[in-house]
């Protein structure tokens, strides 16, 4: 198990407004990222993360996402194990109040 943040998608709101280099990784599907996904964001479906690991910065804090914070969960333990700085956006999209695009 990897060691990770959570912050809540209010706080990560906040975080985007206060600072532009803000990195988020959606983790869903891509139906689900085609339904309305954060600007910005980069998506990696959960399960090719394996294949783009070179595509994500192990220093750059990362905040993951998906529908409500399972999903995303799971690959902040994963790439935490692996030495990746990430955050989980606990509650997900279903608590997202910013743009969806």
């Amino acid at each position: 198990m990897g060691i990770y943040k959570e912050l809540r998608p209010h706080e990560v709101l906040e975080l985007m407004a206060s600072n532009e280099k803000t990195v988020i990784l959606d983790v869903r599907e891509s139906d689900e990222w085609e339904a309305g996904h954060i600007r910005g964001a980069k998506h990696i479906p959960l399960s090719q993360i394996n294949r783009a690991l070179n595509e994500l910065d192990r220093k750059q804090e990362t905040i993951v996402v998906c529908r409500s914070g399972n999903r995303s969960g799971k690959a902040c333990d994963y790439l935490s194990s692996l030495g990746y700085n990430v955050v989980n956006m606990a509650g997900g999209m279903l608590e997202w109040s910013g743009e969806v695009v």
